[in-house]
């Protein structure tokens, strides 16, 4: 079986994605998790760039790899200068790693306009660097930036480069496709002329400014290459690097080639949420194999199928890579989504009782005016618990009133808004009435209502809201408009969603914060 070696430059590529800065420990738990999904080689960054990158190379040697090598990054020797005297080469041997990747220029345009010297000095350049690196013991690969555009330039001097890193020692070649403009075919030609002449391992590095970064990987280890690079969800500059779990779910799953374990590849989805959540990104719900999406079913014909046999609509099982299959909840929706939603909440339901009827019919209404649940499960969850007669209410509001001023702060002196909330409501019986204060209007209403509910129920305090959104309907209506609201919450233990809609805001947010306090209440009384 053929082998193919993994390499992430998410530290380092990624890191140039715009509004990702990672910060030294950022950098060192995503290394442990490269790590641990069997990840071989992982870039840490380029020690002559800042000081940021040096303390991560200094901590990061101590740390108990069992799969990966950590690999510095650095450029060539300038031009018309000594190897041995290079500032950025130092910094490289002092970053203690074994190997080292350097890029070097293959591109005549490149060598001639940007680095401005000499096509005989570049590749001076090349052979001096690598030359001067294995001298101090390191194992060196060469990137061989803006390959594919050189070669189609000026196919003799490219390879001229790269035979030169070759000569000079290097361990391996990787082929770079830094614009990111090529497509599958002008890869896959290039790197089968170019195999045959390579005499170590072959690499590719793919970036996504035509969408083809995975694409082009995939055709050039099709092609040859046994070394693979990307970054985790693709993050990186411009449009992105290949990414590269997609790469890996395609290595293992759809050409059998070996490159991680099938037990870490069910890590995959895992991995991809942890790096999205430090990089502070919402991970993309279509992304291939590991987003949210990838194994939802929204249609009921789908839905229908996938109850019956999940490859009619699915082309791998989601656990395979760690993800979960979901049905979504919607007006498009069957009575079997119903069916499986309430057999997972283990509601005794049948296609033909009036109560699914009755589900299916208040679902499509409820949609038509605005709701959308397959964003909202626990609103959902709670609907279909009211139909079945199981549920009680916990409370029933009276009343509320919001205040919203603005006026001269007494400490900074300066304009800001306060909010406060009055809210009455009957609890078991008893009519609390609560006034609270907060940063806005949802949030002074929301700290009112846990105000008035606190005594009764203490494990309120164990919540809190995670996310607020708001969705204008219909634009065109202007502040006439009706508006979703979806709340996001959570606890210790679990997430849930719910939602509002009406022409009102606060009326919408009210109806998706009651929801979210409710499914609190009601989850909270079936465990006890």
């Amino acid at each position: 079986m053929k082998k193919v070696l993994l390499y992430d430059t998410t530290l380092r590529d990624g890191a140039q994605s715009e509004g990702i800065s990672f910060s030294v420990d950022d950098k060192i738990r995503i290394a442990l998790e490269l790590d641990k999904l069997g990840i071989h080689f992982i870039e840490g960054g380029w020690p002559g760039s800042n000081p940021k990158e040096l303390e991560f190379f200094k901590r990061v040697k101590n740390l108990p790899f069992k799969n990966a090598q950590v690999v510095a990054f650095g450029s060539t020797r300038r031009p018309f200068t000594k190897a041995d005297a290079d500032k950025n080469l130092k910094y490289l041997y002092q970053a203690k790693t074994k190997i080292v990747t350097i890029f070097g220029k293959t591109w005549d345009f490149h060598v001639k306009n940007v680095l401005k010297t000499t096509l005989a000095e570049n590749i001076c350049m090349v052979e001096d660097t690598v030359d001067y690196l294995k001298s101090q013991g390191l194992k060196v690969f060469f990137d061989a930036e803006h390959f594919f555009e050189g070669y189609l330039s000026n196919p003799d001097y490219a390879l001229k480069v790269i035979l030169a890193a070759q000569d000079a020692g290097a361990k391996t070649i990787v082929l770079c496709e830094t614009n990111g403009g090529m497509l599958f075919d002008q890869v896959s030609v290039i790197v089968k002329k170019v195999r045959p002449k390579i005499k170590v391992s072959l690499g590719m590095h793919a970036h996504n400014d035509s969408g083809m970064g995975v694409a082009n990987s995939i055709a050039a280890v099709l092609a040859g290459c046994d070394h693979v690079q990307g970054t985790i969800n693709g993050i990186g500059e411009r449009c992105g690097n290949a990414d590269l779990g997609v790469i890996i779910a395609n290595l293992k799953l759809k050409l059998n080639i070996n490159c991680i374990t099938s037990k870490n590849l069910e890590k995959l989805a895992e991995i991809s949420r942890f790096v999205a959540e430090i990089c502070n990104l919402k991970q993309q719900s279509n992304q291939p194999y590991m987003g949210s999406s990838a194994f939802a079913h929204k249609a009921g014909v789908h839905v229908n199928a996938v109850v019956k046999k999940p490859r009619a609509y699915e082309h791998i099982s989601p656990e395979k890579v760690g993800n979960t299959r979901r049905f979504l909840i919607s007006e498009l929706a069957g009575r079997t989504s119903i069916l499986v939603k309430a057999k997972n909440l283990q509601l005794d339901l049948s296609k033909d009782t009036p109560q699914t009827k009755k589900i299916l019919n208040l679902l499509q209404d409820l949609e038509h005016k605005g709701y959308h649940f397959e964003a909202a499960d626990a609103s959902f969850e709670l609907l279909m618990h009211k139909v079945l007669g199981n549920y009680k209410r916990f409370f029933d509001l009276e009343s509320f009133k919001i205040v919203v001023e603005k006026r001269i702060d007494a400490k900074t002196k300066k304009p800001k808004l306060f909010s406060e909330a009055a809210i009455k409501v009957k609890v078991k019986g008893v009519r609390e009435h609560a006034v609270a204060k907060g940063d806005g209007p949802v949030n002074a209403l929301d700290n009112a209502l846990r105000k008035a509910l606190r005594d009764f129920f203490p494990k309120l305090s164990e919540m809190h809201l995670s996310d607020f959104k708001v969705r204008v309907l219909d634009e065109k209506a202007g502040t006439a408009a009706k508006v979703r609201v979806l709340i996001q919450s959570q606890d210790k233990n679990n997430s849930w969603s719910t939602i509002g809609v009406s022409e009102n805001v606060i009326e919408a947010s009210w109806q998706a914060l009651a929801d979210s306090v409710e499914y609190k209440l009601f989850k909270d009384s079936k465990h006890k």
